[in-house]
């Protein structure tokens, strides 16, 4: 993680650093983030079609998503 933060802000991160700016009340974060969300979302559903459509997942493939157990094992510290 150390060496994300030593590299340069990309044009993306700093307009969003300069939107969050205004952010001022909880009502206004909230809204952001609702906002964030929707924006990745749409993102993930491009993909996801694009996936589709180039034959890399089908109906099979999504039904086997179902079935995985894709949790990372807990292991406790001694």
């Amino acid at each position: 993680m150390e060496s994300v933060l030593r590299q340069p802000l990309n044009a993306a991160q700093i307009e969003l650093l300069n939107s969050v700016a205004h952010v001022e009340t909880d009502e206004d974060l909230r809204e952001l983030k609702h906002m964030l969300t929707l924006y990745f979302a749409k993102l993930a559903d491009r993909e996801m079609d694009r996936l589709w459509d180039e034959g890399v997942i089908n109906e099979d493939v999504i039904e086997q998503w179902g079935h995985e157990h894709m949790r990372t094992p807990y292991h406790p510290q001694m």
